[in-house]
Parts: structure tokens; sequence; C-alpha cells
């Protein structure tokens, strides 16, 4: 049964390629879609949720915005696995830096994501679900970012539901379990990807660290992270 357009994502299967970039802002979505794809054509732009498709390399991309949260990331993922026949989705986004292993402007590639959310819950599984990357998608992600130079670590991210967090010793927990980064969305896209037998990974750029206070401004998150970007870019095109 036809299930598009849906509340959401005006869109047909046919408008998106099979592996889609999806960062947080969709000013984001647009300055890849200008900057990196030839031929870009918008093909959603439901409550501003800029999504493009296009080539990179002569292969077809897409890449559209989540919004902020889990709960953003959740519908959009799941949309887009279950109705639109997307097989990859690749979350490029910020992250706060929580661990003396990663810098300014590196790279955290998500091998898991821990969460603090009860996105879980709906699965009905009797114990903690543990949400992990395509291994294939994180290794194609570590070899581009080996060829690119790029600064890079791979490990646990935070899924957090909480930007202001009340408890201000609630990181130094989750660093003391070498966690790298915090972000809000990697979890319920994993398992999204796992319930739909479907591939995911986030790569995030560390735009402010929680440990030196350092921090970049929101038009750089917006336009600057092109290391980021070309990789994420030149792992779609493999998968």
């Amino acid at each position: 049964m036809k299930a598009y357009p849906t509340p959401h994502i005006n869109a047909t299967p046919d408008d998106f390629a099979k592996t889609v970039l999806m960062p947080g802002d969709p000013l984001r979505s647009k300055f890849i879609a200008e900057n990196f794809l030839e031929g870009a054509k918008l093909i959603n732009n439901v409550r501003g949720i800029h999504g493009y498709t296009g080539t990179y390399r002569g292969e077809r991309v897409s890449v559209m915005a989540s919004g902020m949260g889990m709960p953003s990331i959740g519908i959009y993922s799941y949309e887009l696995y279950n109705f639109f026949g997307v097989e990859n989705i690749m979350r490029i986004g910020s992250a706060g830096g929580i661990s003396e292993q990663v810098k300014m402007r590196d790279i955290i590639i998500g091998m898991g994501a821990c969460t603090t959310s009860n996105y879980a819950v709906q699965f009905g599984l009797e114990g903690t679900y543990a949400p992990i990357a395509s291994y294939k998608m994180l290794k194609c992600a570590v070899e581009e970012c080996e060829k690119l130079g790029a600064h890079y670590a791979v490990g646990n991210l935070l899924s957090s539901d909480i930007f202001y967090n009340a408890n201000p010793a609630a990181r130094e927990k989750w660093t003391r379990m070498g966690v790298l980064g915090v972000e809000m969305e990697a979890a319920a896209l994993y398992m999204n990807a796992a319930y739909a037998g479907k591939g995911a990974l986030a790569i995030c750029t560390v735009s402010d660290h929680l440990l030196t206070g350092e921090a970049t401004t929101a038009l750089e998150r917006q336009n600057s992270f092109t290391e980021m970007m070309e990789v994420a870019l030149n792992t779609a095109i493999r998968l």
C-alpha cells in the first residue's frame, strides 16, 4: 500500500537516493546541496526541512535535515527507511566533546550510541538495548578519514534528551565510561535502522568542548564542517 507522501515528507521513493545524509540543521542540508552536489533538486520542504537529491562524483546522493532531538530524527528516519525505500542514513552533525581523546573540530565516528532516552521502550525488549552503527558504513568512513588525513576518533556517543542539564555532574560519569561526545540523535537513528534492517552511521564534528569551554558559532557549525561532509559523501558513494 502506498504510504507516501507522509505528513512530514512530500516526496516519492523515486525522489530519494538509497543513501541519505542527514544533518540536524536544514541550512546545513542546503549548504551541502549547493556546494557539493551536482544538479541538486529540492525534493522536500515540509516544515522547512530541506531535502535534496543530486549527484556526487557521478553517484546519486540525497541530503535531508532531521531537526533536533531523537523524536525528530525518529520520525524522519522511520519514514525514509519504511516508506521511501532508503537503505542507509548517515547523521552528519555536531557533538560536544567530553573526552580528552578528542579536540575541537575532530570527527567522532559513532560506533555506538548510549542514551538517556526511553526510545527503546517501544520495542518491548526485556533488557537494555545497545544501539550500534553499521560496520560497513563505519569501516568506509574510517578509510575516508584516513585518505583525507582528518583527525578522528571512533567510539561511543551519548544521545541525550537534555541540552541544559540541571545536574552538572552528569557529564563526568559518561566521560569516566569512555564516551567521546554528546549529541541528541544517533541512538534513535541506530534503533530505527536495526528495526528496519537498514544501515546507519553518525559522524559528528566536535563543535564545542565541555572540558575546555571552547565553542564554535552557529554559522561555523552550519558552513565550516566541510571535512566531515566530504567524509560522509565519499562514504555514501561506496555503499
